[in-house]
């Protein structure tokens, strides 16, 4: 099954604990700020039910999915609900090549080279360096050093607009944005502020 293209701009909104019936409005809103790429982490209630909301809007050109993605059935219930976005905190092989059967956009976790080859060899259209803060901006340069030309390396974990440059400036194609763009309870004004801010600090330094 043909796979799906990394999303442009490369950041991946991290909604988690959204509630469904919220779900609509605020893909909405992350979408007109600019945003191709939704995950709604699955260790929270209505998880699925917000991505197959989330799904039936249709947005062009946006990948839609799960994060928190540890086991196939994980993956099998997500790509059910129409999502085509595999995101996980860790890297497990045989999970990673179930969602690339099913013609998912992978992005799973890692930490170490070990794991980032494993992720690779598995299928991984994308490697999401997580803890961000952890890694550092040494260990991702490090990592870039030896990953084939051209992969994907989003890190995750404690992003904000003002630490952007640095990651950029150590290896980063991108990002997955967690509670500094969305938790529950932010207002659509508020969310629509941080979106468009994260957004034009990608566009600035991706110049």
């Amino acid at each position: 099954m043909t796979t799906l293209s990394h999303p442009n701009p490369p950041l991946v909104a991290i909604l988690r604990g959204l509630n469904p019936a919220e779900a609509v409005d605020v893909a909405k809103v992350l979408y007109n700020a600019g945003f191709r790429a939704l995950e709604v982490p699955l260790n929270r209630p209505g998880a699925i039910e917000a991505i197959a909301a989330i799904v039936q809007l249709n947005l062009p050109d946006t990948l839609v999915g799960g994060g928190t993605m540890l086991t196939v059935a994980h993956v099998e219930a997500v790509h059910a609900a129409g999502g085509r976005l595999f995101v996980s905190p860790n890297c497990v092989p045989a999970v990673i090549r179930r969602a690339v059967e099913l013609g998912m956009y992978c992005a799973p976790g890692v930490a170490t080279p070990s794991e980032a080859f494993a992720a690779l060899d598995a299928g991984a259209h994308a490697l999401k360096i997580f803890p961000a803060e952890s890694v550092g901006h040494g260990g991702v340069k490090a990592l870039k050093s030896v990953l084939p030309a051209g992969t994907p390396v989003l890190p995750v974990g404690g992003v904000s607009p003002d630490t952007m440059a640095a990651w950029v400036k150590a290896g980063a194609t991108g990002f997955g944005i967690g509670g500094n763009l969305y938790t529950p309870g932010v207002t659509l004004d508020q969310l629509k502020e941080r979106a468009e801010s994260f957004v034009a600090t990608w566009r600035a330094l991706a110049v």
